[in-house]
């Protein structure tokens, strides 16, 4: 068992002279240690943000408004500016390699930057004769191929609106997201590849147009090799003309993308970010906190339905190559993503903690890794066992950042900075601009101790609305309804004295034992450190102040059962590594841990059905990666 806490690396002074953030600290003539940065980038918000926007050169007028005025949920940023994402994005030399592109079949392809704008004026002219314009919205079905970033950007350069769903999400799904949007165009593939096997998804596009009422045009991309189109166009017919690539600069809060919560019950929130928010948020972000710039190869593990996705397309605001994957992390084995950054030369990778606790388990020991200064965990919180094996068998000078945040901001809250040192299960740092505060049940400021993680003050990548929400009412109910004038983001937080953080888990989902309060992370980690157990969900029953069941549910590992010597040593792992009280009641074996497409463990879902909720009703099936598995929690009521 590794200690929460133990030294894992600690920055040289070389790693620090060398780090971006040191240089951007240097240009304001601030010292200090990076707590006391960090109190004066919350404290003094005006002032840090607009050095942001300086040190950077955002392109874009920044206008003589106020930097910011009125408060959560109300605060407007950076009035009178005027700016483009996609200005940002494709700024810089030609020739530099800006997009890298992989599949698990093998295919390969490369654009520099000048390509990838000359790319990027072709589909926006097809956009153009289409009769897409500011404010109207493109919706794409599409895996993590090059075409979805060229058509997100074409999107971005006309002040249009992105929004994007993966493959494999289910024509329910997808159309509860995008039939609240009303697209004008939709940008679809005919299939995917995924585990070695092809799936064909046209009459899943068909079936999705059809239920877009507002929908005046289709483009496909033919993936699975399918060249002629009965009813639509073809992505070379969108992409035939060229024409100058130009810019429609936007107010700071147009809207970019819209985004979605997971969708798993009820309908899916629909996120609106604004263009000027995620600019200056994601320069912050993968410039400080990952210290990626010119010349390094960023590479996240996602898929376009996924937030991470858009904030590895960032990469480009910083200069760096972005490297894009379409297919299965495990194809044809655990490995295949460590091997893909060897051989890309990767140097951030990021991936979903399930990866790094999957890989671990499996006994991978990556090789080729020369060139890797960086690694990003997110998704879950990552126990200390996976970053211990980080250090042990991935690369022993790595800075391993486990990040936490979400869709709400498409970013992270809390994480790493190559100013601090990392310990195992503990996030370094709050990050820049994020006003980040446990709070107990009063709503009083704890240390030390796990309490609602919450922001105090506004950071420009909230959201500027949620779609079809003009008075905002399901935006406040969201985040402002525990806490007046204060976001409360739904995770447990322990912030240590040092500026420290551990992340437990969802609030909704909290194991109340005879008054003892748990996140359910702790649970996970001490179960799934078992070499038997592949994956593992625990539920606590409990409803209305009366103590419920506490049912674990077990995913075994190939070879094992449910032995009664296995039975045991769970029962006394957990009793005396958490409490008597945290001792299950009962132990299943079910064939999988219900997941989200973006690998998040379904615990409310599954708790609503244990207490009696249809599984139709308690969660979406096309919201999940294994819809299948949730009958067996069915027969556990």
């Amino acid at each position: 068992m590794v200690e929460e806490g133990a030294l894992l690396w600690e920055p040289t002074p070389d790693v620090v002279r060398a780090a971006r953030i040191t240089r951007y600290l240097e240009r304001l003539g601030r010292t200090g240690d990076y707590e006391d940065v960090w109190k004066w980038s919350v404290e003094s918000p005006a002032d840090f943000w607009t050095s942001i926007w300086d040190y950077f050169g955002v392109v874009g007028t920044r206008g003589d408004g106020p930097v910011i005025q009125g408060t959560m949920p109300d605060a407007e940023w950076f009035a009178g500016s005027a700016l483009n994402y996609a200005e940002n994005a494709l700024r810089g030399h030609p020739g530099r390699t800006a997009v890298i592109f992989r599949n698990e079949s093998g295919s390969r392809w490369q654009y520099s930057l000048g390509e990838l704008r000359e790319e990027v004026a072709r589909v926006r002219a097809g956009l153009v004769r289409l009769g897409v314009g500011r404010g109207d919205r493109v919706a794409a079905y599409v895996p993590n191929i090059p075409e979805a970033l060229i058509a997100f950007l074409a999107t971005a350069s006309l002040g249009a609106i992105w929004s994007s769903c993966s493959p494999d999400f289910g024509a329910p799904s997808v159309t509860d997201r995008f039939a609240q949007i009303e697209p004008k165009v939709l940008v679809a593939v005919d299939g995917y590849r995924y585990g070695g096997k092809a799936y064909d998804r046209s009459a899943v596009v068909r079936e999705i147009a059809g239920k877009l009422p507002t929908l005046e045009a289709t483009v496909w991309i033919p993936t699975l090799g399918a060249d002629a189109v009965d009813d639509g166009l073809s992505w070379d017919d969108l992409r035939a003309e060229t024409a100058p690539l130009e810019f429609e600069r936007v107010p700071f809060g147009h809207p970019l993308w819209v985004l979605y919560s997971s969708g798993t019950t009820g309908l899916p929130k629909p996120i609106v970010h604004g263009h000027g928010g995620i600019v200056l948020e994601h320069l912050k972000s993968l410039s400080f906190h990952q210290d990626l710039g010119e010349g390094d190869v960023f590479f996240w593990y996602t898929t376009t339905g996924w937030m991470m996705w858009n904030y590895l397309i960032g990469g480009l605001l910083v200069g760096s190559t972005v490297l894009l994957y379409d297919g299965s992390a495990a194809h044809p084995d655990t490995g295949a993503l460590w091997r893909l950054a060897a051989e890309e030369g990767v140097t951030y990778f990021g991936t979903g903690a399930p990866y790094i606790t999957a890989s671990m388990k499996a006994g991978v020991k990556p090789e080729g890794l020369e060139r890797l200064r960086g690694i990003g965990s997110t998704g879950s919180p990552l126990p200390p066992e996976g970053f211990a094996w980080v250090y042990s068998d991935v690369k022993p000078d790595v800075q391993l950042g486990s990040f936490s945040g979400g869709t709400d901001v498409c970013t992270g809250f809390v994480g790493a900075v190559p100013l601090l040192p990392i310990r195992a299960g503990v996030i370094p740092c709050r990050c820049l601009g994020a006003s980040v505060e446990s709070f107990d049940p009063s709503g009083a400021p704890i240390v030390g101790e796990v309490g609602e993680l919450v922001i105090t003050r506004p950071m420009p990548s909230m959201p500027v609305m949620f779609w079809n929400d003009p008075a905002g009412d399901r935006y406040r109910e969201s985040y402002f309804a525990d806490y007046p004038g204060v976001w409360r983001h739904g995770d447990w937080i322990k912030i240590l004295p040092d500026g420290g953080c551990v992340i437990y888990g969802r609030s909704d989902s909290t194991l109340n034992r005879g008054g003892v309060r748990m996140g359910t992370s702790e649970f996970y980690r001490v179960v799934e450190r078992f070499e038997e157990i592949a994956d593992s969900l625990v539920i606590d029953t409990g409803q209305l102040g009366q103590e419920g069941r506490l049912l674990l549910f077990v995913t075994l590992a190939d070879g094992a059962s449910l032995s009664d010597d296995l039975v045991s040593r769970l029962r006394t792992a957990l009793r005396t590594e958490l409490s008597p009280r945290h001792v299950p009641d009962e132990i299943h074996v079910v064939p999988g841990i219900p997941r989200t497409l973006s690998g998040k463990k379904l615990e409310v879902p599954v708790r609503k059905i244990l207490l009696g909720t249809p599984v139709e009703k308690a969660a979406n099936p096309d919201a999940m990666a294994n819809p299948e598995v949730l009958s067996h929690f069915a027969r556990q009521q």
